[in-house]
Formats: C-alpha cells, sequence, structure tokens
C-alpha cells in the first residue's frame, strides 16, 4: 500500500496507537517489535479493543479487510508521520539538549496555549518512535506544535529533524550527557547541533541563548532569534520568584537552573505575540511534575524530588542550588548516573568530591558506580539504601533526591516522613 493511501485511511480519525491495553475507538495500531515482544501477536487484541486497522509486517497474522501487510512497521510510521508532517501548514517548534528539555517544553507549551490550539509531546515520547507519534496526534485544530527531540547517539537528532521538519529549533545546553553513546562532550555537541545543521539547510530559525558562547558560534549563518535576557531572579527559596517587564511572577519551580526554561518560554510567547499577563499567568501556574524539581512537603521532612533523570551536568547545577538555600539540616540523596561509559568512574568521583565540598550537612551516594568511589556515605542498591533508611530514619531535614531514571529513587519517597 502505498503512503498516500495509507494516510487517507488514517485520516479518517487522526488517531495512532501502538499498545492494545489502550487501544481508542478507531485508531490505527502499528504492531511495533521490541527485544521482547512483538506487536503482530496483539492484532486480535488490539481489534477487539477498539482498533479499526492493524500495520502489521508478518503475513500470518493477516486478518482480511483489518490489516495492512508493510515491509517494517516502525519505518512506516516513521513514514506516515513525515507526510502528515507535509500536510500541515502550522509552525512546529522542535527542541533538544541535554537538560531541561522535558520541563522546557512544558513551560512553551504552557504559555503558547493560552492563544493557539497547540499539541505538544507528551511526557519524554521524543525518540524514533516518539516523535513520529507525536507529530501523528497533530490535528487540524492543532495550531502550533511542540516536538521534544531526544538522542544518545550521533545521527539520531538529524533523523528525527528530518521527520518532524521543525520550522524553529531550540537546544537547551551541552552537557555531560550521553556521553558513551556521543563519545564524550565534544560528541554531544556534534550530535544535537544536527538540528542547527537542518535549520540552516531549510532556511529556518532557530531560538538562541545569548549567554551561551558555542551555541552562538555554532548560529552565525543561521536565522536566529535571541532570547530575551532581560528577566531576572529576585528570590529563589523555595521557589524561583522571577521580574519580568518590571513585574513580579512566582513559579512553582526549584532552582535557578530554570531561569533558562522560563527565558525560553517567554522569549518563545513573546514571538508569537502573546500577552504579557497570560506569559506571566501561564509561567506562574506551571506546576511541574514526574519527579522533575517537585517540591513534596512530609510531616518532618520537606524533599526537593528531582529523580527523573541524572548526569554530571544536572546533578552539578542541581547540588550547588541545593546549596545555596537557607534551610538548616540539608541532605543530599544521589543515585547513579547512566550512560558515562569510560568516563562514568571518573565523573562519578567527581560528584562526590563537589558535593562533600559544598554546603550540605549530608551526602549519601547509591548505586554501583558511587560505590565504587571514595565517597563516605554510600550504598550499593536502592535496596540496601531503603534497609537504613528503616533502621535510621531521616528526620526534620531538606533533603534532595537526584539520580538517573533506572535507579527509580522514588521507592524510598515512602520511607521518609
Amino acid at each position: 500500500m502505498k503512503i498516500q493511501e495509507l494516510y487517507s485511511l488514517y485520516s479518517q480519525n487522526y488517531l495512532v496507537d501502538t499498545d492494545t491495553r489502550n487501544i481508542r475507538k478507531g485508531a490505527m495500531y502499528f504492531s511495533l517489535k521490541g527485544a521482547n515482544f512483538n506487536g503482530n501477536k496483539f492484532v486480535e487484541k488490539a481489534i477487539e479493543n477498539g482498533a479499526k486497522y492493524c500495520i502489521i509486517d508478518e503475513q500470518q497474522y493477516e486478518i482480511e479487510g483489518v490489516t495492512i501487510l508493510v515491509e517494517d512497521v516502525l519505518k512506516t510510521l516513521q513514514k506516515l508521520a513525515n507526510y502528515h508532517r507535509k500536510q500541515l501548514t502550522i509552525p512546529i517548534i522542535g527542541l533538544t539538549g541535554s537538560n531541561g528539555k522535558t520541563t522546557t517544553k512544558e513551560l512553551i507549551n504552557a504559555v503558547l496555549e493560552t492563544e493557539f490550539k497547540t499539541t505538544a509531546t507528551q511526557g519524554n515520547l521524543n525518540n524514533h518512535i516518539g516523535v513520529p507519534l507525536t507529530l501523528l496526534s497533530f490535528t487540524n485544530a492543532t495550531e502550533i506544535g511542540i516536538v521534544e527531540m531526544g538522542a544518545n547517539h550521533q545521527k539520531e537528532i538529524e533523523f528525527l529533524s528530518n521527520i518532524c521538519e521543525p520550522d524553529f529549533g531550540y537546544i537547551t545546553n551541552f552537557g555531560k550527557a550521553h556521553l558513551e553513546g556521543f563519545g564524550g562532550i565534544e560528541g554531544v555537541i556534534k550530535g544535537k547541533s544536527e538540528l542547527y545543521t537542518y535549520l540552516k539547510n531549510n532556511l529556518k530559525t532557530a531560538f538562541v541563548n545569548p549567554d551561551d558562547a558555542k551555541q552562538l558560534e555554532l548560529t552565525e549563518d543561521i536565522s536566529r532569534i535571541l532570547l530575551n535576557k532581560s528577566v531576572s531572579i529576585l528570590k529563589s527559596q523555595p521557589f524561583l520568584s522571577i521580574q519580568y517587564k518590571n513585574q513580579t511572577i512566582h513559579t512553582h519551580l526549584v532552582g535557578e537552573y530554570n531561569l533558562n526554561n522560563i527565558v525560553t518560554a517567554i522569549s518563545i510567547g513573546e514571538h508569537f505575540k502573546i500577552s504579557t499577563q497570560n506569559i506571566m499567568d501561564a509561567i506562574g501556574n506551571y506546576i511541574p511534575t514526574n519527579n522533575r524539581s517537585q517540591l513534596i512537603k512530609k510531616e518532618s521532612n520537606q524533599i526537593l524530588m528531582d529523580a527523573y533523570n541524572a548526569n554530571p551536568t544536572s546533578t552539578e547545577l542541581a547540588l550547588e542550588n541545593f546549596s545555596h538555600t537557607d534551610y538548616k539540616n540539608k541532605v543530599a540523596i544521589l543515585g547513579d548516573m547512566f550512560e558515562l561509559g569510560v568516563d562514568a568512574a571518573a565523573e562519578h568521583q567527581y560528584i562526590v568530591n563537589i558535593a562533600e565540598k559544598l554546603n550540605i550537612d549530608r551526602c549519601v551516594f547509591v548505586g554501583e558506580h558511587y560505590f565504587k568511589t571514595s565517597a563516605k556515605e554510600k550504598y550499593k542498591t536502592t535496596d540496601s539504601l531503603k534497609e537504613q533508611l528503616l533502621k535510621e530514619p531521616i528526620l526534620d531535614n531538606y533533603i534532595l533526591i537526584k539520580g538517573s531514571r533506572g535507579m527509580a529513587l522514588e521507592r524510598i519517597l515512602d520511607l521518609i516522613n
């Protein structure tokens, strides 16, 4: 079946699903494969749960009138997404970077949706599957699209950019994330900058942080809009309060490192002519979720939960911000940082060295990498830390919890009262 014919079927309902447990009535089911599953095997379940069409790539699962046999389901999903993007006449903002992508995306969306019908990446569906699904969630009602793009190897941002074809691009920063896949910090810069290459080659526009010398250098010959740097911090404990156009915005965001994320959303809002009041309301009303800089109050302790992910750059920023707070009895609980490759040992020791010199009363390290460092208090697993917390509960402290997603540090929350 040609992509145009497939698109005609998709456009009947503009619904695409990949999980038979969450099929929407009338959706097109793409039977993706993974290391431990084969979506082709669940075609009957998809139909039973409401799928109208099922895209498969194994002939033995064909059901007449319902299944559409293709050579490769994933590639078909990606081609369909790009074909759909080419039918859209709306502006699409693509963003990537080492830290702050999801928070920045959500802030941009919060600002723009005050005056436009926006559709943005849900959660962190930002990879070779998530980006196509995001694009295919855009309907005729969508006025602005926001697409988050993640990567841990060279050429991935190039690939995703060619699928979503953004009109505007933004890179949050270049940090020590996914060093193993990118091959060091220079590899990170090269890989993330593939977005700039796309924008340049297609005469599109970049939003650029004027305080970042490297990004200014990389966008010298690209159409660019510099972020509005007149926004300043008034207060940062516990939440950021900022000054914007001589007015104060009280946010629900913790950490001075979130200022650039806020400035980006404000600047993009200004470009799309969002009113000052709507920008202020959107920034002030935004509340982070999913363990991203969430302030959680317990009976005895206050917890700064930032355990959605971690790399050396974001961890160092989080520690420095935490050390500057005026709270007494500060405890930092840090979990391993993944995908650092040959740099893992040195980067974990670097964080230990920093943490133990900062204005933090107690530093607790958990994970196999931290266990190999010279840290004074360390646990090899999250379970061993949980055992310690049961024996000796933490009371009356301000606690930072920061670690990579795979450490699942949210599991210790129930043990902190």
